[in-house]
């Protein structure tokens, strides 16, 4: 079988709780989630939301002490829920459900994460992720999410990176509820690169690569064969790319002032100087990403770090509108936000 002919069939994985789950791609983490405190419920939708960063159920249930109580039931973001099957139309207000997932280790909390949701009609949808067909990349296109690699998700500001007073004193003083995205504010490379959203990269002219990250309204330019000319500063930057073999490098300076731009925790500065080489492996199937940040207000001296994204079914990026609302419903669950 030849390159170009070349597909993965992913498999399809077994039944996990979807908080659970979640918990490998979300913005936040579940520290209030039991996840060996299975309960099952029945009651009636009063909202079903489809919007970024999650899609959020509430169900109006009786308690285990009888009293009828509102649930939170927290998903995944739109895109995750599509490849589950799911979709804006799957639930409506007034449907009756019954559902399983973990609970809330407050019993006096009535937030709940999903295995599986039944509506009155006896249709059940899982977290079960669909078979896809993917199709591998020559050329740096397509669309591409993050791969962990074992490692674990980035909740916390590294703890190893070499801040200067000032970056010390933003890590000391983490709290995840400062998260940009509690206010749907967005957050420049490399920190955009480091969300679990897909990232679609395409080439419009030879001049011309273009990153568009989902659930995002902009798209970062990257200008080859020394086009373009920066403009205004912001939290993309201005990038510029060229090839060098196998290898895309591309540099971007021109940053605006952007928090939690670097990393979780971690702000960036207008001084904020970036590089990131991109090379394909697995046969198409992955890109290898090492990123040096330069930052003289936050980080003593450049770090360099490792990241990776593998190559997804190709489709249409999901555009759906991002919820403050929705983005501190977590909080409901007694969430902290601190280590």
């Amino acid at each position: 079988m030849s390159r170009s002919q070349k597909v993965i069939l992913m498999g399809v994985l077994g039944p996990i709780f979807l908080l659970w789950h979640a918990a490998a791609i979300a913005h936040h983490s579940h520290a209030n989630i039991d996840r060996n405190k299975i309960q099952q419920h029945t009651g009636i939708v009063s909202e079903y939301s489809w919007t970024n960063p999650h899609v959020f159920l509430k169900v109006m249930a009786p308690n285990p002490a009888g009293d009828i109580v509102e649930y939170s039931i927290e998903l995944l973001h739109p895109p995750g829920m599509l490849a589950r099957g799911w979709d804006k139309g799957t639930f409506s207000e007034g449907d009756r459900i019954t559902w399983e997932g973990p609970a809330d280790r407050n019993p006096q909390r009535y937030y709940s994460g999903l295995t599986w949701a039944e509506r009155g009609d006896g249709v059940r949808f899982t977290t079960e992720k669909r078979e896809e067909l993917i199709l591998p990349s020559t050329d740096f296109t397509g669309l591409w999410v993050r791969d962990l690699r074992g490692a674990r998700p980035h909740y916390f500001p590294p703890a190893d990176w070499p801040y200067t007073a000032v970056g010390q004193a933003l890590v000391d003083n983490f709290n995840e509820n400062q998260n940009p995205m509690l206010e749907c504010m967005e957050q420049g490379p490399p920190k955009a690169t480091l969300l679990p959203y897909p990232i679609k990269i395409s080439r419009p002219d030879n001049n011309t690569l273009m990153f568009e990250y989902e659930l995002r309204h902009s798209a970062r330019i990257i200008h080859l064969n020394g086009s373009g000319e920066p403009g205004e500063a912001s939290p993309w930057g201005y990038s510029k790319g060229r090839f060098e073999g196998d290898t895309l490098v591309i540099e971007t300076r021109n940053f605006a002032e952007n928090r939690w731009g670097s990393h979780t925790g971690v702000d960036s500065s207008n001084q904020k100087h970036l590089v990131e080489k991109f090379r394909l492996g697995n046969d198409g199937l992955a890109l290898e990403v090492e990123m040096t940040l330069t930052d003289p207000v936050y980080l003593s001296e450049p770090v360099t770090f490792d990241y990776y994204l593998s190559k997804m079914p190709d489709r249409d990026l999901i555009e759906v509108p991002c919820s403050t609302r929705n983005a501190r419903l977590f909080l409901e669950g007694g969430y902290t936000g601190t280590q």
